[in-house]
């Protein structure tokens, strides 16, 4: 699928020239963000009554896999703004989405989320990451978020905890509260200039009218909004896709690349195909996705190797392309993966993966 706004061909080839120099630098994608804005991208999760342009899950999934092979640290930036947009925007309460959402529509405003804790990370803990007590005007957070994208760049932090009795809750924490402290951004193995790292609540009173959701058990199993669960699955199709194409740039030109780069086409083909159509809800029930993402992790994983090895030791140089794109391919067996995924990636590695 490609986009009829013609600023999208351009966007994309911006987004490549510039994708080097961002891992590189470890800059905030301040730039970036400014030419999605241009583009028309940043409307794409904000409803059309809030001035948005909404576009379908099957665009959205299309839209990231597009973005993704230009540039991921970009595409993971924005993956995490409109994560914030589709919480605020599945809520029931009226005065958060009036609040937000039309301030969302363009780069001016940055919301991002905080919501590991409540999902896959430091779920073993018996006392809760990030608590929250209520009072008669809000609800007031106290704890650590260990994984926040862009938290010194942003407005509001999409952000849940837990109260005494187990219930949860979701809420729009504005950052410029005294109480949220952003951490120094982690330096990763790759997407750095994602500027991800912890915040710090201390007694951070959130007024009724930026609740999201809740106080309710397990909020984010009960409610509407997020990422989806074909995302990761989207930018890392993204990035094979990139890998791929490179792979066929050196095949056209060494006869020993190409059956290998037809392969690794077939292969970006399916997967593309199969990941649209369950977005579009067409598919047949073995595409979940949990096998959608085993098979894209394994693909972006399996690509950026190959182009590695066809590039020999220009490859391994740092800062070249094929470089760049194994450390960025090893992120999606980090980025919200399930532990099923997680499991057959082991077995893959250990050569005793079952299909």
């Amino acid at each position: 699928m490609t986009f009829d706004n013609c600023r999208f061909p351009d966007l994309l080839n911006r987004l490549t020239d510039a994708t080097g120099e961002l891992d590189q630098k470890h800059i905030w994608p301040a730039a970036q963000l400014r030419w999605l804005d241009e583009a028309g991208v940043l409307g794409w999760t904000v409803p059309r009554e809030y001035g948005g342009t909404e576009i379908s899950s099957p665009e959205l999934v299309a839209g990231y896999e597009q973005l993704a092979a230009a540039c991921l640290t970009t595409t993971f930036v924005l993956t995490q703004r409109n994560g914030a947009i589709q919480r605020i925007a599945g809520s029931a309460n009226e005065s958060v989405k009036a609040t937000l959402l039309r301030g969302m529509v363009h780069a001016d405003v940055f919301a991002t989320v905080g919501i590991s804790h409540l999902t896959t990370s430091r779920q073993h803990l018996a006392k809760p990451v990030v608590s929250v007590r209520e009072t008669d005007a809000g609800f007031v957070f106290d704890g650590f978020m260990p994984w926040v994208t862009g938290a010194k760049s942003a407005d509001y932090i999409v952000s849940g905890g837990t109260l005494e009795d187990g219930r949860q809750i979701l809420a729009a924490l504005a950052t410029d509260h005294p109480g949220v402290h952003p951490q120094e951004p982690v330096k990763l193995m790759a997407l750095s200039a994602s500027q991800t790292g912890a915040v710090e609540l201390r007694d951070v009173e959130v007024p009724r009218d930026m609740l999201i959701a809740g106080p309710i058990e397990q909020v984010m199993k009960q409610t509407s909004g997020g990422a989806g669960s074909f995302t990761t699955s989207a930018l890392a199709l993204g990035v094979a896709n990139a890998a791929v194409t490179k792979l066929g740039d050196r095949a056209s030109r060494r006869a020993d690349l190409q059956a290998v780069y037809e392969q690794f086409a077939a292969d970006v083909a399916r997967l593309s195909d199969d990941l649209h159509a369950t977005a579009r809800g067409d598919a047949s029930d073995e595409h979940t996705a949990e096998s959608l993402r085993r098979r894209a992790n394994s693909l972006a994983l399996r690509s950026t190797q190959a182009v590695l090895t066809a590039t020999k030791g220009a490859g391994y140089v740092a800062g070249h392309p094929a470089e760049r794109a194994v450390r960025e391919a090893m992120f999606f067996l980090v980025w919200s993966c399930p532990q099923p995924v997680a499991a057959a990636a082991l077995r893959e590695f250990a050569c005793t993966f079952d299909g």
